[in-house]
């Protein structure tokens, strides 16, 4: 018999809310399992798993953000620090991917103890790209302000988009490496709200204790239910208690944005709009590597094939590689000959 942790499955999931005053808007999720399958795929270090958590699970709360399915947008940490480069492409629809330019950087604890995200980045500049299946898609570019991403997020917001946001991040790195838990939270202020609600918000933020002590707490308590609930779900015959409901992902994010709220007024108290996905999915695919290789030119393809008579590549997000023989690259410079 499955677990109740099994039958949930590996989805991370997300909620979009309102308060009832039309004040605010949150956009909330657990991202644990996500992560997990990324930092799994690049083989990160601490401070990479955290700095590349981060920017999915902030990319992922974006792009559902976004109206429509096909909407896309890119998030582009860029700086002079060993990381060098953290980036996430995400989908109206749900779908994230992301990579960081060197996984293995590895840097000594802050003074406050922590994992030194910003010091991997260093100096450098944050771009946001969305294509909303217009003419041009629309760029903003600000400067880091201390590449700790929830920061530079919120600063960016307020300087590109000229909406007050508050953004909170969190990755959980345990001793043996592994990721104990990930989420984070978007908070945007909405036309004419009042001014009451920014008041309370500013209050509840001052007080909220990290997203990954919430996440971590959470999920603790669900599994110590799930265990109670295994043992009374079904019997050696394999028979099932009728009033037996495992907890499910999205439950426990409501629980998360529910503990969270818990003290705000009852008029800027959230409800929530709708239940979303948010999955990690590389869309990478031969005939996209094909045209990455019609791109680089008839001189430096012909050079490949004269030299090397073989090329393989490998896609950035999902570590695939794609091999392409003598006969095959000679097929794509014919075509752009």
């Amino acid at each position: 018999m499955k677990t109740a942790e099994e039958r949930r499955g590996f989805m991370s999931k997300a909620l979009i809310a309102i308060d009832n005053s039309g004040s605010y808007r949150v956009c909330a999720t657990i991202t644990t399992d996500l992560v997990r399958e990324a930092v799994k795929i690049h083989d990160c270090t601490p401070t990479a798993a955290a700095g590349l958590g981060r920017v999915l699970t902030a990319a992922g709360m974006m792009g559902i953000l976004m109206k429509d399915p096909d909407n896309k947008l890119t998030v582009n940490f860029k700086g002079d620090g060993p990381a060098q480069q953290i980036l996430a492409t995400a989908y109206g629809d749900g779908r994230v991917k992301g990579y960081i330019a060197n996984p293995y950087v590895d840097l000594p604890l802050t003074e406050a103890g922590k994992l030194d995200v910003g010091g991997s980045l260093g100096i450098g500049e944050l771009s946001v790209i969305r294509d909303l299946g217009l003419k041009e898609p629309y760029m903003g570019t600000i400067a880091l302000v201390n590449g700790e991403i929830a920061e530079d997020l919120t600063a960016y917001f307020f300087i590109s988009e000229q909406q007050s946001t508050s953004v909170a991040l969190g990755v959980k790195v345990e001793r043996d490496f592994s990721i104990g838990a990930a989420g984070g939270m978007i908070i945007q202020m909405l036309p004419d709200a009042r001014e009451g609600a920014v008041d309370a918000l500013e209050e509840m933020i001052g007080k909220m204790e990290p997203v990954t002590s919430i996440i971590s707490r959470l999920q603790d308590n669900a599994k110590a239910g799930d265990a109670a609930s295994d043992a009374k779900a079904g019997d050696a015959d394999g028979n099932t208690d009728p009033g037996f409901r495992p907890l499910s992902e999205a439950g426990l994010v409501r629980e998360m944005v529910e503990e969270i709220f818990s003290g705000m007024p009852e008029e800027y108290q959230v409800k929530v709009l709708e239940e979303r996905d948010i999955t990690w999915h590389c869309d990478c695919s031969r005939q996209r590597i094909e045209q990455a290789l019609m791109t680089i030119g008839v001189k430096d393809l012909t050079e490949i094939i004269e030299e090397d008579g073989q090329a393989e590549l490998q896609c950035q997000f999902c570590l695939k590689k794609y091999h392409f023989d003598k006969p095959q690259l000679q097929a794509i410079l014919d075509s752009i000959s």
